[in-house]
């Protein structure tokens, strides 16, 4: 189960609204095939693990691994359930269940009816984890939630300027690619209107970190702005834009309506970059999962306040010369 949890972290960013999923299959105590679900759309994880096995004469005395449990619907592929049911495996291991509606338990009766030994809950606390941004999807019908700010030692996240002038440098390279690597994880990032005026970003990753993440504009303003250099799908609440296959545009709208509209799109999880009024309207709301904050070496003695949290980080990593807290709001 290990085994699949680490092979299901390889679809990491690009499997949108499905689910992390790896497979392994075991013959006398031997893997003789494993797979992973590598994006939207393709193959699932136990698919793969079964088209890997060169001999497929061990299959009907052999267990299959997987971290969550077989669909038994036809969306983008059919039924992964009817698969290993048609390969005739003996025995089938399960991290967890999955609690989508179209399966929730529906998989683990059909492989039972088939007289397949089924077994669940193996290492679940790491599966749910794992499947978090899933789990929150289908569960909480709304995105996950990961904020992200940068702040100087004494905490601020960037000094009084104008839009002319470039944004306080905070971050190290070494965080600043960071940074690109957690956009590359997520489905969709956030940027509030202040941060389109004063930054005019591109909200893309680089550093050979792919793929970019869909750009959310919170309170888009008309304008020639980098992010349509930026190839990825557009969702901008504000200002009405022509729309097109690669953008939506939806009035301007409080946080938790617009939470329904990204869950409506298909939108599994989030980065909101800021700025610090959208930040603190989250934190306010309760409208987050996780928190990072990157706080920097250097004193700005005065600026634009970063958010004040009043409760510890789960844990501090060191990225030298900066620090990243981690809070998790369980």
């Amino acid at each position: 189960m290990s085994r699949c949890i680490e092979l299901a972290k390889n679809g990491l960013g690009h499997t949108k609204t499905n689910p992390l999923v790896g497979s392994v299959i075991v013959h006398q105590d031997k893997i003789i095939g494993e797979g992973y679900h590598q994006a939207f759309g393709m193959a699932h994880a136990e698919v793969n693990a079964i088209n890997s096995v060169k001999d497929k004469s061990l299959l009907p005395n052999s267990t299959l691994f997987v971290n969550l449990e077989p669909c038994s619907h036809h969306g983008k592929t059919p039924p992964c359930a009817d698969y290993i049911i048609q390969h005739k495996l003996k025995r089938v291991v399960i991290g967890t269940k999955d609690s989508n509606e179209k399966v929730n338990g529906k998989g683990i009766k059909m492989l039972k009816a088939a007289g397949i030994q089924v077994e669940l809950g193996v290492l679940e606390n790491q599966n749910l984890e794992l499947n978090k941004r899933f789990f929150t999807y289908h569960q909480k019908k709304r995105p996950y939630i990961v904020l992200k700010w940068a702040q100087s030692a004494d905490g601020f996240i960037d000094r009084i300027r104008q839009s002319s002038e470039k944004a306080s440098k905070i971050s190290s390279p070494l965080t600043s690619r960071l940074v690109h690597l957690w956009r590359s994880q997520e489905q969709g990032i956030i940027i509030g209107k202040n941060t389109l005026l004063m930054d005019n970003p591109s909200l893309d990753t680089r550093y050979g970190f792919t793929p970019s993440p869909i750009v959310i504009v919170a309170g888009y303003e008309t304008g020639e702005w980098k992010i349509f250099q930026n190839k990825s799908p557009k969702i901008l609440f504000g200002n009405s834009i022509k729309e097109s296959d690669q953008l939506k545009s939806y009035p301007r709208m409080e946080i938790k309506e617009m939470l329904e509209v990204l869950h409506k799109e298909g939108i599994c999880s989030v980065l909101v970059e800021g700025g610090g009024i959208l930040l603190n309207h989250f934190i306010e709301l309760n409208f987050w999962d996780e928190i990072r904050v990157i706080e920097g070496q250097t004193n700005l003695l005065q600026g634009a306040r970063a958010p004040v949290l009043t409760f510890v980080p789960q844990f501090v990593q060191t990225h030298y010369p900066d620090k990243v807290k981690y809070y998790c709001n369980t």
